[in-house]
């Protein structure tokens, strides 16, 4: 969503009804002939051969990709993992939310959150950080190096947009607001201009804490990544990708 926080007059609704919606919230076989074992043993079934592991998205991410108060499969990245199912794109999605988690929460778990064959990155931080007003310099040093170091690996990077909210005045929402789109640019990464777009601030849309969206909430929240998400995992499930 391209909002215009710096278009003269009020505060655009959107920076208001932020603060609602993101409160800091093979067992072994023995060998020898068949015929060869005890009276009665049943005959030991060969197993299957192990599935091949599937190429990897990691969601990295706060309460709002963790889930918080919904069932597993109601998370927005359970349903992405349903969406690539229904279109035949053989990924497994990865949900690395942690509730309460920031920016700089997120860069000290980097290396874990990429283990295996991760081949895209969502990364869904910044709402902690607006609330607990850091920098938007420190934010955005702390996303471009999860963006780099994540890029030093050739993985596709998505970045989901967030707003501050307006305890700390404009200036503050504004330059919070230019850190996305800004990192989307130095860095040529795929940016989903904010995460929560069509859910913050509408009542039905979120649980009765106002801060986390109902499941129905969280499967617009998956629309808004899988617009995203979409056309990079088609370019990265072809043949020689």
């Amino acid at each position: 969503m391209a909002i215009g926080c710096c278009s003269r007059g009020v505060l655009p609704a959107t920076f208001a009804v932020v603060a609602l919606s993101l409160a800091i919230g093979c067992g072994s076989r023995s060998e020898g002939r068949d015929d060869a074992r005890p009276h009665g043993t049943p005959a030991v079934t060969p197993a299957k051969p192990a599935a091949a592991a599937r190429p990897r998205i990691v969601v990295l991410g706060d309460s709002l990709t963790a889930g918080l108060g919904l069932a597993p499969r109601e998370s927005y990245p359970s349903l992405l993992q349903e969406r690539l199912n229904s279109e035949g794109l053989n990924f497994e999605v990865v949900n690395a939310g942690v509730s309460g988690d920031t920016s700089s929460g997120g860069l000290s778990r980097l290396d874990w959150a990429l283990e295996g064959d991760v081949r895209i990155l969502i990364v869904a931080l910044g709402g902690n950080d607006g609330l607990r007003g850091l920098p938007a310099d420190q934010l955005q040093q702390n996303l471009g190096r999860i963006i780099e170091r994540a890029q030093a690996r050739h993985i596709e990077v998505i970045l989901g947009g967030m707003e501050a909210p307006p305890n700390y005045g404009r200036d503050y929402i504004v330059s919070f607001h230019k850190v996305y789109p800004a990192l989307a640019q130095t860095y040529g990464v795929t940016l989903v201009p904010f995460l929560l777009q069509g859910v913050a601030g509408t009542e039905k849309l979120n649980q009765p804490d106002g801060i986390h969206p109902t499941a129905t909430g969280a499967r617009i929240v998956a629309d808004n990544v899988w617009t995203a998400l979409e056309p990079v995992a088609r370019r990265l499930g072809r043949p020689g990708s």
